[in-house]
C-alpha cells in the first residue's frame, strides 16, 4: 500500500469516517492504520431502502469494523425522516439536487457524531465512489463543518492512490456483500427503469433483425 498519497492533516491521529458500506470502507481504513490514522467507523444512512438491505449494509460494516478492533458506532435508521428532508426532489437525476441534499444531511449528522466522541476530524466513504460527485461530496462536507463549530471536514478523494483497485481486492477477501445501488429507493427506482428500456430496445432491435 503506497503511504503519503493523501493530503492528510498533520495533527490528525484520530478520525470519524461517515460509512456507507463495508466495501468502500475497506480500503480507507487499511491506508489510514498504514498511515498513523485511527478510524472511529460512524454508520448512519437512512437514505438506503428497503430496511432488509440497510440491515445488510450494517451488518457488514460491523463486522468489518469489529474484525478490525475498531470503534464501530450506528446512526440508527430513520428512512421517514429522510424521506421527509428530499420531498420534491424524488424525480431528481443521480449527481443532482437530491444527492447533494443527501450527502448535506449525513456529513452534518456525522459532525455532530464526531463532536460528541471529542473527535475534531470527519471524513466519509461516499468519495470512494465513482458514480458520486465529489464536488457535492465537498461542498456538503463543508457546509456541516459549518454547522457544527470545532469540527472539521477532511475533503478526500478516496478513489486515487490504488485505493479503488485495493477496495475490490478486499471486497473478496472478506467475502463482502456486494450492493448494486447507492441506497435509496429513487435511485433503485431509475436503475430498474433503465434495464427495462433497455431491455425494449434489445427487443425492438431483435424484431428489426
Amino acid at each position: 500500500m503506497r503511504k503519503n498519497v493523501f493530503g492528510k492533516p498533520e495533527d490528525c491521529n484520530e478520525v470519524l469516517l461517515h460509512a456507507c458500506c463495508a466495501p468502500c470502507s475497506s480500503a480507507i481504513v487499511e491506508w489510514m492504520l498504514a498511515n498513523g490514522v485511527r478510524p472511529t467507523i460512524f454508520y448512519y444512512n437512512p437514505n438506503i431502502f428497503p430496511r432488509e438491505e440497510y440491515e445488510i449494509r450494517k451488518n457488514e460494516s460491523q463486522r468489518h469494523a469489529e474484525g478490525l478492533g475498531l470503534r464501530w458506532v450506528d446512526g440508527d435508521y430513520d428512512h421517514e425522516s429522510w424521506l421527509g428532508d428530499v420531498c420534491g426532489l424524488e424525480g431528481e437525476p443521480e449527481r443532482g439536487r437530491r444527492c447533494e441534499l443527501c450527502f448535506t444531511l449525513r456529513l452534518t449528522r456525522a459532525a455532530k457524531e464526531a463532536k460528541e466522541l471529542g473527535l475534531k476530524y470527519f471524513t466519509t466513504t461516499l468519495a470512494s465512489s465513482r458514480w458520486k460527485s465529489l464536488e457535492q461530496i465537498e461542498r456538503a462536507g463543508h457546509l456541516a463543518e459549518q454547522a457544527v463549530d470545532g469540527t472539521v471536514f477532511w475533503a478526500q478523494n478516496w478513489r486515487k492512490g490504488g485505493l479503488y483497485e485495493r477496495r475490490n481486492q478486499l471486497l473478496r477477501e472478506f467475502a463482502f456483500y456486494n450492493q448494486q445501488y447507492c441506497g435509496c429507493e429513487f435511485s433503485l427506482r431509475q436503475r430498474m427503469d433503465v434495464r427495462i428500456s433497455n431491455g425494449l430496445a434489445a427487443g425492438d432491435q431483435a424484431k428489426d433483425a
